[in-house]
């Protein structure tokens, strides 16, 4: 098992939770503000120099408003497509 920062199921996730903020006209400084959060925090997270631990992850889909179910399922996905 490798560390999850470089794998192709975290940089999905990265990608889905950039899109999921972009598609609300959320700036990275806005969702950080709303996050309590510096705005390296959220540039960190999407740029994939930082993981969100599974609390903190759920924390940023709600402040994001999406379903942190969705994101795992997609990781599931990545996973699948990966064994064909």
């Amino acid at each position: 098992m490798t560390r999850s920062i470089n794998t192709d199921e975290m940089l999905a996730l990265q990608d889905w939770l950039k899109n999921q903020r972009k598609s609300q006209n959320l700036t990275m400084q806005s969702l950080a503000t709303r996050m309590a959060r510096p705005n390296s925090f959220v540039a960190k997270v999407e740029q994939g120099e930082r993981r969100l631990d599974v609390v903190e992850y759920v924390w940023y889909c709600r402040q994001l408003g999406v379903n942190p179910q969705d994101g795992l399922l997609l990781i599931e996905q990545v996973l699948l497509d990966s064994q064909d």
